[in-house]
């Protein structure tokens, strides 16, 4: 984004939107994300700025995307108490394998407070793709230093549980983590990115996927974690 170009101080969103209101030719921006938390700037300085431009029609909805639990919190309470704008969605990085740092504080809190849930790693990077299942298969993707972390016990141990469920579904892998995460009582929709029009079909295919209950336990019990514990134990 160049130096200087990051944060959520009032002046520097009120220049960003003008300037991506250009670059993408439209007079108005449906959802517009605080992609990072600024701790630098105070909640209701970013709130301000946010009612300023839907009040001009220049943004419909907001979002928050990598918030804590607490601050996104925050942020709610702040714009009942002054009337400004709420966060109407959330984009976690939230996957089979990621699951303890979203699942803790922040699902419950984005279902009470019925905001919509955008996940992104949506398959870990390709991982649960099952694209990547040794050392050697790294060598095949520039996404390498994503994937390593995954090549453990758990991750395969996840991946032999996709590898089931889309067997007793007719589908694939990719499309069983995909029908997991939608699943979820706190996931609107999930994020994944495609290469070619293939990949999109079988990402479309996650759709339909209806997982039954006993499916959906395999794969809870295949990635479970221990409480308090970082997602990769």
């Amino acid at each position: 984004m160049g130096p200087g170009k990051k944060g959520l101080s009032k002046g520097y969103i009120l220049a960003a939107v003008e300037d991506s209101l250009q670059r993408l030719q439209t007079d108005y921006i449906d959802l517009y994300q605080s992609h990072v938390d600024d701790a630098e700037t105070l909640l209701n300085e970013t709130l301000e700025a946010y009612a300023q431009l839907i009040q001009q029609g220049k943004v419909r909805a907001i979002g928050a995307s990598n918030y804590s639990a607490k601050r996104l919190g925050e942020a709610l309470q702040i714009g009942k108490k002054k009337g400004l704008p709420r966060y109407e969605s959330l984009q976690p990085h939230y996957n089979l394998y990621e699951r303890a740092e979203f699942e803790a504080e922040l699902a419950p809190l984005c279902v009470r407070e019925n905001i919509g849930v955008i996940p992104y790693f949506s398959l870990a990077s390709g991982f649960l793709a099952g694209k990547y299942r040794s050392e050697a298969d790294l060598t095949k993707s520039a996404r390498a230093t994503f994937v390593k972390k995954y090549l453990n016990e758990r991750g395969f141990r996840i991946l032999g549980a996709l590898d089931q469920v889309a067997k007793t579904h007719g589908a694939t892998p990719t499309q069983a983590a995909l029908a997991w995460l939608l699943a979820q009582p706190s996931v609107t929709a999930p994020i994944a990115s495609v290469t070619n029009l293939d990949q999109l079909h079988e990402l479309l295919g996650a759709a339909d996927l209806k997982i039954d209950p006993e499916s959906l336990e395999k794969l809870n019990q295949a990635s479970t974690y221990a409480a308090g514990a970082g997602s990769g134990n």
